[in-house]
Formats: structure tokens, sequence, C-alpha cells
């Protein structure tokens, strides 16, 4: 224990009476007369009370600034007045002998320690090792090292086999925006940092590995979100030969349950087997392809009912209902959280109750009074009911704008969430195509390497039909727990000639597949095994078990939103020789 005999988590009133060495940071000073002072020496395990009783040793407490750290050899005797609130609240430490370590130089910290959650986020970000000084931000990196120890020993016990991939790699198109590196020895060329180790882990598969798995970093070029960190994160990687998608769901859904049990706010975590939710089911029913299935609220299709409607916003629009039932809140109340989900979706949304007397009242009940009996038996209406509504005349944007209801009327009104568990759900049967929302063209809807459903015949009979297209599915699903997407995965194309028709609906030929992924396609052409995996992101579930806003909460040094480490001064600029060592030069864009 280096030059302590206890950490300052460790005296009880059995050592009372011992001679005790310990060290920490001096987090506060109550000096009550010239020879008495109570300090409060704070490590990362926890605090002890010091009692300065000698003139000598007030002289050197004076001297110092709070956060110096110091060296305390003492007495350990019975407090007087005991403290409930702390591990060691029954003891304190009388020193004989105190000694500086580290001085804090500055009279006045950025923000006080034990308070460094609410100050603001990039003062936060900048002094990041003070703020990793409060024993609650502290407790968050505890948690990641407990969960990733835990997903690790579980994977073990599942015979996965832990293999570091590479660093730096070949740049690849794989949905997001690569980080570049640029070669010294090979000018002009570049590395890319992996945005997942993909390729790696799929070739593996093809080497003959079976189960693999890493804790792998991911480095993207993308904004940051409350769920997102710009730059870098970290994921459960893994992949199975000779594997389908419920040998994937199988174990998955062995290895998270228990750890969000063990580690979350909540002890309740689904079961195997997880909910199962095709993608079109999902955006139908609760708005969104991540629902919040602690929520039990859903949309519902009224489009019948509105077609021939007087009110413009319903006329040819895709119209959906949520109905809230035992619904006791004030017109104040609606209009706040209505207000809330058009500033977030950007789409206006509407509402009606049906009142004690099962009569429809406010909002947008006049248009509905020619159906009024229709609706109330469609939808099941019961007095003292709200129907929230989205309209639009782009089905999605209808979905989406009545799943935003369905969140913030769930999280507003205690009677419809469960908040204390885990919800675990797998979307399944994703679109293997969509229109890009910026291209306009076909697109790939989620990972480029997912085996469509129905093989080689469903490419080759939807060949130039957009619509057939689209209709084909991929094996792509998501894992999902409490509305938040965990991870991504799917059965691979391992089949090099399903590859290249899969690619050439996007416009990129045999010649494109072999020259972006010649490693992957080549490795297949050697004989691959049917694969499939996941990667469930470490940081998010961090972010779900610390219950906490924000993923940045659980990253020990996070990015701001802008992409900066400010503690650091990343990005920043180089000196010209580190370019020229690089072959490269800094062209100014004009005015």
């Amino acid at each position: 224990m280096q030059n302590r005999t206890h950490n300052l988590n460790e005296l009880r009133i059995e050592n009372v009476g011992e001679n005790v060495e310990l060290v920490g940071w001096l987090e506060n000073v109550r000096k009550v007369s010239k020879n008495l002072a109570f300090l409060v020496l704070r490590d990362f395990y926890g605090k002890t009370q010091i009692v300065v009783e000698d003139e000598e040793i007030m002289n050197f407490v004076d001297s110092i600034n709070c956060e110096s750290t110091v060296a305390v050899k003492g007495v350990v005797r019975e407090r007087s007045a005991k403290n409930p609130n702390m591990a060691t609240g029954d003891i304190e430490v009388v020193p004989f002998k105190m000694e500086l370590l580290g001085r804090c130089r500055y009279n006045e910290l950025p923000f006080e320690i034990n308070r460094s959650m609410d100050a603001d986020e990039n003062a936060r970000l900048k002094y990041r090792f003070l703020d990793l000084r409060n024993p609650k931000v502290k407790d968050n990196l505890m948690l990641r090292c407990k969960v990733v120890n835990a997903l690790r020993q579980r994977m073990n016990a599942e015979n996965f086999m832990e293999i570091t991939t590479p660093i730096l790699t070949a740049s690849s198109p794989e949905g997001a925006r690569d980080y570049l590196v640029p070669s010294r020895i090979h000018p002009g060329q570049f590395y890319a940092l992996p945005q997942a180790p993909q390729q790696f882990k799929q070739i593996l598969m093809a080497s003959g590995i079976d189960r693999y798995f890493q804790i792998a970093p991911c480095f993207r070029d993308e904004d940051a979100r409350a769920d997102r960190s710009p730059g870098e994160f970290y994921q459960l990687d893994m992949e199975m030969a000779f594997a389908s998608q419920d040998d994937v769901f199988a174990v998955i859904e062995k290895v998270l349950p228990p750890v969000f049990a063990e580690f979350g706010k909540y002890n309740r975590a689904s079961q195997a087997p997880f909910m199962r939710i095709p993608y079109a089911e999902a955006m139908e029913k609760y708005g969104s392809d991540k629902p919040d299935l602690r929520i039990d609220l859903t949309a519902t299709d009224i489009s019948a009912f509105t077609k021939d409607s007087e009110f413009e916003s319903f006329k040819g629009a895709f119209v959906k209902a949520v109905v809230i039932d035992k619904f006791s809140g004030a017109r104040k109340f609606i209009d706040k959280v209505i207000a809330d989900v058009e500033i977030l979706t950007g789409s206006k949304t509407y509402w009606f109750k049906v009142d004690e007397n099962g009569e429809l009242v406010g909002g947008v009940a006049k248009f509905f009074a020619s159906v009024k009996d229709q609706i109330k038996s469609e939808l099941n209406l019961q007095p003292n009911t709200l129907v929230a509504i989205s309209a639009d005349k782009k089905l999605l944007k209808a979905q989406k704008t009545a799943g935003a209801l369905i969140k913030a009327f769930g999280y507003a009104t205690d009677n419809h969430i469960d908040k204390e568990q885990y919800a675990f759900c797998w979307i399944v049967d994703f679109p293997m195509y969509e229109i890009g929302e910026e291209s306009g063209e076909l697109e790939f809807c989620h990972n480029p390497f997912s085996m469509p459903q129905g093989g080689m015949k469903a490419i080759k009979e939807a060949e130039g039909n957009v619509d057939k297209i689209l209709e084909i599915k991929a094996y792509q699903y998501d894992v999902v727990c409490n509305g938040v997407e965990l991870s991504s995965g799917a059965v691979r194309n391992h089949d090099p000639e399903l590859m290249v028709e899969a690619f050439k609906i996007v416009g990129l030929g045999e010649d494109d597949v072999k020259a972006k992924f010649p490693a992957m396609y080549n490795a297949f052409c050697y004989g691959a095994p049917p694969h499939a995996g996941v990667a469930p992101g470490v940081d998010r579930m961090v972010m779900l078990l610390a219950d906490v806003d924000t993923i940045r909460e659980v990253i020990p040094f996070p990015m701001n939103k802008r992409a900066q480490d400010i503690m650091m001064g990343a990005p920043g600029f180089v000196d010209e020789k580190q370019l020229r060592d690089v072959h490269i030069s800094i062209v100014k864009e004009d005015n």
C-alpha cells in the first residue's frame, strides 16, 4: 500500500488506538480556533476526518490549499459526533505529523469538486482531472470497469476467443466518415482508423476462428448526441462461425441480462427470449425502430376515419393515434407535452379528449364528430382518455412523430411506464436497401455486408425494379434496451458472387467490391463459413446502468459536442516539419 497503512475508506471503530499512515487530497478545512480544525481527507476509496489539535501542524495546514496531496501519521480515536453518512464516520484521526506531497497552487478551483457535475460542461472537460476527483464521477468509471470485466468473463464462459484487431487499417465505405492518418513512408497514401473491426472479424471467420470477441475501439467522424460520443467509442464486438441469427441471439440473451441485473440501478432485466419485433411492425406500432417497451402506449392508424375529413391536415395524410387512458392531466400539461414533441420532430401534432360522459372534447374533437361512435369503437375509448395524433403525407414522418408522442406522454405520465427495469427487444427484418435522404438514390439501409433474405433469388428477381428492391429484407437486427439501440448486427453475406450482386444495386460493380474490400473478398473466395455477429456498445450499456443522461458521463476523457478534447487541445495545429514528414501541405481556402 505504498506509504499508507490504510486507505481512506477502511478505518472503523475497531481501529481505535492504532497508529496509522494515510495519504490523500485535502478536500476541506473547517478551522474552529487557533489550535483546532477539522479536515476531510479524500482518496480513491473514500474519506476520513482528520482533527488537528496541534499548533505546529495547524501552521502547516494554513500554508497549503485544498486539493493539495498530503501524508498523515496519527492515532485513530472514536468520534464524539458520529457521521452516519460516512463509512469512516465512527472514527477520526489525530495527526502527530503531516507532510506535503503535491501542492495545489491555486486558491480558487474552477468548480467545487463534489459539485462538479453541476458545472459548465466545457469547464468540466478542460479540468477533467479535477472532475474525476468527484466520487460520483469516479463511481461511473468504476462501474464501467466492472461491467467490462463481467462481459469478458461471460464471453469467455461461452467459449469466445479474445483477439485484438488492427487500429491502422484501410479506408472503406461503412456508413460514416473515416479518420484518416497520412503515411510517412508511402507519400500520398493514408491509413484509416477503423469504424469497426467489421472486415477483420469476418476474415477471422474465414480463417478458421470459431468464436471471436474483443472490447473494440471504433472511430467515426460523426456528430455528438446524448447517446453517441464523437471520435471514438467501445463495443463488445463478437462474431460466430457456422452460425445463424438465432445463435447470436442466444449468446446475447445469456450475456447481457445478468450484467444489467447485477450492475444496473434496477435489478430487473428481460430474460431470454427477448421479444422480436419486425422493423415494419416497430415503426407502425411504436413509431420507432428502438422502442422503449417499459411504456405501454402504442400507435394505431386511423387514416380510414380521416380521409374525408374537413380538417386540411388530415386530408390524404397518414394519421396515427396514441391512446392515453386514465388521463387526468390539465390542458396546460397537454399543451406543454405537445409543444415539446413539435419542437423535437418539427411536425404539428393534435389531440382530443374523451370526458367523463364519453363525449369527445377539446383540440380537434369537432373533426371526429361524424365518426364519433366508430372511432370510439376502433380505439376502445373509455371516459377520461386523451388521444394524441400525428398526421403527415409521408408515412415515415407520421410514424416517427407518433413515436415521439408515445415517449413524451409515456415519460410524463407515471401510470404508463414501468421505469424500474431493463426492457430488451430485438428489432428484426430490416430493409436491405433504402432511398438515401441526401442522395435520393438507392443505398444500403444498414450494414452492406448483411445477407439478404431470399439470397441470390431475391436479388435477381428485384433487379431493375426499385419497388421490389426496397421490399428485400436483410438478416439484419438491432438489440434495443429502454429505447436505446445498443447494437446492430447481422448474418453476414459470405458468398462473393452474392456480395457482388448486392453491391451492384447501389452502383458498385465487381471491380469496385474487389478494390474496396480486397482482403475480405479474397478470403471468401477460399471457402468461407456462414457467420453472424453483433456488437453492443459498451459506453451505451454503462450509460443505461449508471442512469445518466449523456454518454460523456461514463467515458474517462470524452470530447465535447464539437469533437474537441479541450483538456489536451485536440485537434490542434502541428509544425511544418511534421507536415513535411507525412507529405502534406495546408491549402487555405479563399474567402
